[in-house]
């Protein structure tokens, strides 16, 4: 099967709202209104480096998407479009077929047109660019967050690094908590509703992909804040073994990437508010910090008050690469 032949068997898929799709040299999108504003995001997935390539193709274009999906959720926008750039070493086409199928799966749970892109021979390698919308003036950024706000985290952390963890023999793990650290690895549900529901609620947002400090550093870095964490209000799942006295604990819930989950800050008046939220969306919402107003202040504070000692980082690519 040559290159133009699979791009028509397995990237065209219908579309709902594009004037023109995939086949032209460029696609054609139109805004939904004049007051909308579009937000961008590519994200870049390399074989060895973001993904294994023993991973089912199915669940690996599934991911593929799901995190873009979740930068688009992080802004408070709706999902519209989005494009694939795939590198292949070889022709097979059952793993094509599957990594499409997954592809096309979660670019329809939230209507989003899959509208081009590209493909071409080499190390295996994803390029995706996904492109939403948001009413002008409404877009959650990371440079709002405000002195008082508290600080919020939707779902549990840390069951994506446990499920890494697990793929590298790094642990061992009873059947039920291995599914679940796997399904959040491999299959990361991004918050779309929650961040579109966010809008004139939360002053920030952002998405932990990097770890929940390193993330939670880069918003109040934008915004000139500082803040102060709970360790002991962490959401954590059953799955999660030990606690917050044991360095992997630590380093999965604090520091592990990958559990696109919405990190935010907002007023505590909306307290109530976002807790019916939460239950309405079938998403845990946690309060677990507050925002200070000492721009260098980055405090950890263990559950009987006193200060904890960890590098606010996460995953970085230049510095973390083996």
């Amino acid at each position: 099967m040559g290159e133009f032949d699979l791009i028509r068997r397995y990237f065209s898929p219908p579309v709902l709202h594009t004037r023109l799709a995939g086949g032209d040299d460029a696609a054609l999108i139109v805004p939904s209104s004049r007051d909308t504003e579009l937000a961008l995001t590519t994200d870049l997935l390399v074989a060895g480096q973001h993904f294994f390539m023993e991973m089912e193709p199915e669940r690996l274009g599934y991911k593929a998407a799901a995190v873009n999906l979740s930068d688009i959720a992080a802004m408070g926008a709706q999902p519209r479009w989005a494009l694939l750039g795939l590198v292949l070493p070889t022709m097979d086409e059952p793993w094509v077929e599957a990594f499409s199928r997954g592809f096309r799966q979660s670019l329809a749970s939230y209507q989003v047109d899959w509208i081009g892109g590209d493909t071409t021979a080499g190390p295996m390698a994803l390029a995706v660019t996904m492109v939403g919308e948001v009413p002008q003036g409404q877009a959650l950024r990371r440079s709002g967050a405000c002195v008082g706000d508290d600080i919020w985290v939707s779902g549990t952390l840390g069951d994506a690094a446990l499920g890494l963890d697990y793929r590298l023999g790094r642990c061992q793990l009873p059947e039920v908590a291995c599914k679940l650290a796997l399904e959040r690895f491999e299959l990361p549900v991004p918050r779309v509703e929650l961040g579109m529901a966010l809008r004139g609620v939360a002053h920030s947002a952002i998405d932990l992909s990097d770890g929940l400090l390193a993330d939670l550093d880069h918003l109040v870095t934008a915004s000139r804040v500082g803040a102060v964490l709970e360790v002991g209000c962490l959401p954590v799942s059953l799955a999660q073994p030990g606690t917050w006295r044991d360095v992997e604990w630590c380093r999965r819930v604090l520091q592990g990437g990958e559990d696109y989950e919405l990190c935010f800050t907002a007023e505590p008046c909306h307290r109530s508010g976002l807790s019916q939220l939460g239950a309405q969306l079938g998403v845990p919402l946690t309060r677990i910090g507050t925002v200070t107003a000492e721009p260098k202040q980055r405090l950890l504070r263990d559950p009987q008050g006193a200060e904890m000692s960890l590098a606010w980082r996460g995953f970085d690519h230049f510095q973390d690469i083996s």
